[in-house]
Order: structure tokens, then C-alpha cells, then sequence
């Protein structure tokens, strides 16, 4: 099949209500602003039509990349072959609570999940307003800040494999490790339970607001993926790059936040390959300088 068959017979499939798009301009869907376009995307309104459409790639072998919020993320310049999957339509971004629980579909945004939980009085769901993804991707990442992994916060998780079966499991049975969630590496997250505790609205608002003010005040306001490189053992990467004298070092467009060395920001004017030759020009001078090897945290892909 050419690649024109392969929508037409995707569009076909799929529900009026699902979207299903060519060369889709992807870079506008990240968080740092670069990246080609998809070859084929679909945005499925169903988690019936998101089975259609997983069966279909995978008799036919097309791979399949799924697409949250488009944070931690970098695209390549030559974007994504095969198909690119966003779970944003609207039965897959509901919030519902229910008594202490938040059942949260994959393309729940996580700031909407924390602004739900403070208006429920519920408390331990403050740090997912300062992640800048949804549910989806933050499971799959195991996202965390301050100091809190997603996975800690959450119940049991929906998920769907490439044959269409749904599968739910408890957290405890999602292997997540940190930045890492191995289950959901060959399926695909359809949403999750969260659990909240008992407090004052006031007082989850004050600690959300708390945690606003300390986040905006070390970290960039420019277009980034997030922290770039996981943090090494000896000590913490932007404080490497910093003691490294390479904030404000740059390629192109793509240059190390002078706010904090661990932040790669887009000026405007960056491309994916800019970012990608920044960092490893990052990565060979901290490993010269320190003989500690920076690994990537952000994930990257496409050609």
C-alpha cells in the first residue's frame, strides 16, 4: 500500500468523529517548537476507533507513535513516518471525581487534573500542576516534580495493546522505575485513577501557588522540551553544565538556558537538528570536563 492508501483506508475505518490528517505540521504540538510533520495523524474519538485504528497499523505494519502534550519530547526535521496517534479529543481529556478518586482519561492535561483535585479538597496531586504534558505522558514517563513521581499518585491504569485489547492494572503492577514506566513502552495508556486526600481547598491552593512561584523562579520562560539530561549519581546535570561555564552556550536557534543549565530553549528561530547538535556538543564537553557522562532524558524521534 502507498502511503495515500494507507489514510484512505484508515479514514474509511474510522468514525466521522475521529479525525485523520496528512503531513500534519507537528512542531506546533511540542513544547519546544521543532520537528517535521506527521505522515499520517489521527486523532481517534473513541477508544473503539483508537482499536480500529492500532488492528489496522498493525496487520500492515505501519509503526505507530503516540503524541500527548508534546513535552520531554523531540521531533527530528524529517518528523515521523507511519502513524502518529493524539489522544486530545474530548472523551479521552475527561476529569471526573468521585469521592477521593479522579478518573482521568490520557489526554487529561495535568493541570487540569490538580486544579480538579484542589476544587474536589483533595491534597497530593499538587506537583502535577507545574508538568507540562497529560495523563498519557506522564504515565508513560513516570513524570515527576517536586520531589513526586505520577506513579505514587495513582490507583490502577487503563491501557490498550496493538491488537485493540484493553488491559487495566493496578500501579503496582506497572513496573514504573524513574522517567520509565516498561508497560507502556509496546502499549498505549487510555487512563488512569489518581487518588487524592482530604484537605481544604485554601490549603491545596496555597501549595500549588507555592509551588508555582518556586518552579517559575528557576526555570526558563522560552519554548524547551524540560529538563534535558536525567541526572547523574554525582550531581545534579544543570549544576554540571553551569560548573562547565556552558550556560548560554548555543547552536543556531537552540541555546542552554542561562535560568537553569539543564533547560535546551528554542528562541524562535531553532530547528530539531540545532537542539540535537547542541546537546551532544553538551554532553562531549561536560564528559571532557568532568568525566561524567550526561545521558538524555528528553525522548527523541522521528528521521
Amino acid at each position: 500500500m502507498s502511503g495515500q492508501t494507507y489514510f484512505e483506508a484508515l479514514r474509511s475505518q474510522l468514525s466521522e468523529a475521529s479525525r485523520v490528517a496528512e503531513n500534519e505540521p507537528l512542531a506546533k504540538r511540542t513544547t519546544l517548537g521543532v520537528g517535521g510533520p506527521a505522515e499520517i495523524f489521527i486523532e481517534p474519538s473513541s477508544e473503539a476507533d483508537l482499536a480500529i485504528a492500532l488492528r489496522h497499523c498493525a496487520a500492515n505494519d505501519l509503526p505507530v507513535f503516540v503524541l500527548g502534550r508534546g513535552s520531554n519530547l523531540l521531533i527530528r526535521d524529517g518528523g515521523i513516518r507511519g502513524v502518529v496517534v493524539s489522544l486530545q479529543s474530548e472523551f479521552f481529556s475527561r476529569i471526573e471525581v468521585r469521592g477521593r478518586e479522579l478518573h482521568c482519561g490520557a489526554g487529561a492535561r495535568l493541570k487540569h487534573v490538580a486544579n480538579a483535585a484542589r476544587d474536589a479538597g483533595l491534597a497530593g496531586l499538587e506537583f502535577l500542576e507545574g508538568i507540562p504534558g497529560c495523563v498519557g505522558g506522564a504515565l508513560r514517563m513516570n513524570a515527576g516534580a517536586m520531589g513526586t513521581m505520577t506513579i505514587e499518585a495513582v490507583e490502577r491504569v487503563r491501557f490498550m495493546g496493538s491488537d485493540g485489547r484493553v488491559e487495566e492494572r493496578p500501579a503496582a503492577e506497572m513496573a514504573a522505575v524513574y522517567r520509565s514506566c516498561p508497560v507502556l513502552r509496546d502499549t498505549i495508556a487510555l487512563g488512569a485513577v489518581l487518588r487524592g486526600e482530604p484537605a481544604e481547598p485554601e490549603e491545596v491552593r496555597s501549595r500549588m501557588e507555592d509551588f508555582r512561584m518556586r518552579r517559575t523562579s528557576t526555570q526558563p520562560h522560552y519554548r524547551s522540551a524540560g529538563c534535558m539530561f536525567k541526572n547523574p549519581a554525582e550531581k545534579p546535570a544543570g549544576q554540571l553544565v553551569d560548573e562547565c561555564g556552558l550556560k548560554g552556550h548555543r547552536v543556531g536557534g537552540a541555546s542552554v538556558s542561562h535560568v537553569h543549565g539543564n533547560f535546551i530553549i528554542n528562541d524562535g528561530g531553532a530547528t530539531a537538528s540545532d537542539v540535537i547538535a547542541l546537546i551532544e556538543q553538551v554532553r562531549a564537553l561536560v564528559l571532557k570536563k568532568t568525566g561524567i557522562e550526561m545521558q538524555i532524558e528528553v525522548q527523541i524521534v522521528g528521521e
